[in-house]
């Protein structure tokens, strides 16, 4: 097709080529000999856990002689492992949602079980390693108490200055000593400054899973689709799974005018028009026609393109510290999927405060108000004194 856009994807690992190729369609494919050449199999074991794609991957290759053994069984041991605690979670989610609702708290399941039942139908077709669960702001010292009693521990990461937690943050960690479950309760869907849906209008949009007997509450598809894209851009597509999700989504009914709206007032079309594209061109997910003139634009190119960056280099942003190679590529990259308008909020957030601030020069919480006039200069302070030190 003339002036038809291609992904350069020749710097791929070859293992990764062979589990993209593995992912696409719904049946397993047979193998060409040429795929196989040159595989380190561990490699290829190793990259089935970091894009957590490996229950996926065992559906696929289990009847195929062509994979070796070893490879065959230690997909299959994951997915025995993985299926055992998507159980385990899907327990413990309808326990939660059970004693929320006792509690007069609503909240919203966005990830675990529920999303692997929405989108594949099966809880053990993908990996889940806690409970995201998103709730009204002004109900988390009601689900921090809740928590607190039923044995979590609070990850208590958070400082803050004049509360810019409720915008800079998204979520707070509690961890179980006891079930080793963890929970990150979000009172948004994003860190901001980014405008996103308020919970009210995500509350009365939502749908019930199908999975549990006491309802659990999910995201409407359209907001779903807003999340996942979001999500996924946020990480740089750096795990696959988070692309197979958004082939999944695709192939369900869900009405693509309204997701668009939610798209559009919330400045999210060039992280959509991304993760369509690579979506497409990766995995071969099905694009509608509408689809396709976002995913064609000259900017969802380039950002798609950008996006290989971390498939080429098995990024895990998750990392502490990440290198500061991938820091610099990854904070450049999150400025170029923005809109002008979240450019600006972006920009302005800087004249905010930080808990840095407060630790540069301590001051009394009735004059905190002065850190905003006191920032540029605290600001300046800090790098001065970076530089001096041997």
């Amino acid at each position: 097709m003339k002036n038809a856009f291609f992904l350069k994807t020749i710097n791929l690992p070859e293992e990764l080529k062979l589990i993209l190729y593995l992912l696409k369609g719904d049946k397993p494919r047979k193998i060409d000999s040429a795929l196989l050449k040159d595989i380190d199999w561990k490699q290829f074991m190793e990259l089935s856990l970091h894009h957590r794609v490996y229950p996926i991957l065992h559906s696929k290759i289990k009847q195929l002689d062509a994979i070796p053994p070893h490879v065959r069984n230690f997909l299959s041991n994951q997915y025995k492992s993985n299926t055992l605690q998507m159980l385990q979670l899907s327990g413990v989610m309808e326990g939660l949602s059970r004693e929320f609702a006792l509690n007069h708290i609503q909240v919203i399941f966005l990830k675990g079980p529920a999303l692997a039942h929405d989108l594949y139908g099966d809880i053990s077709m993908r990996t889940s390693s806690d409970l995201d669960l998103l709730i009204p702001i002004e109900q988390l010292g009601k689900a921090d108490n809740l928590l607190i009693n039923q044995g979590y521990e609070k990850d208590d990461y958070i400082h803050t200055v004049l509360n810019d937690w409720k915008w800079r943050h998204h979520h707070v960690t509690y961890f179980h000593p006891v079930t080793k479950v963890k929970l990150e309760i979000h009172w948004r869907l994003n860190p901001g400054p980014a405008y996103e849906p308020f919970f009210k209008s995500l509350w009365d949009r939502k749908r019930t899973s199908k999975l549990t007997t006491f309802p659990v509450y999910l995201l409407s598809k359209e907001d779903l689709f807003f999340f996942l894209i979001s999500h996924g851009a946020r990480h740089g597509w750096s795990r696959l799974r988070w692309l197979v999700d958004i082939g999944q989504l695709l192939e369900q009914d869900f009405h693509w005018g309204k997701t668009q709206k939610v798209i559009k007032k919330c400045h999210y079309q060039r992280a959509a028009g991304q993760g369509l594209l690579l979506a497409s061109q990766l995995l071969e997910a099905k694009l509608s026609n509408r689809m396709r003139v976002i995913a064609n634009k000259t900017s969802s190119k380039q950002l798609a393109q950008q996006a290989i960056f971390y498939l080429e280099r098995q990024v895990n942003l998750h990392t502490d510290p990440v290198p500061e190679e991938i820091a610099r590529y990854h904070k450049s990259h999150l400025f170029s999927l923005m809109s002008i308008q979240q450019r600006a909020f972006f920009i302005l957030s800087f004249l905010y405060p930080y808990p840095e601030d407060y630790q540069t020069l301590p001051l009394p919480k009735p004059f905190h108000f002065l850190y905003f006039p006191l920032r540029p200069f605290l600001w300046v302070w800090r790098k001065k004194r970076k530089h001096a030190l041997p």
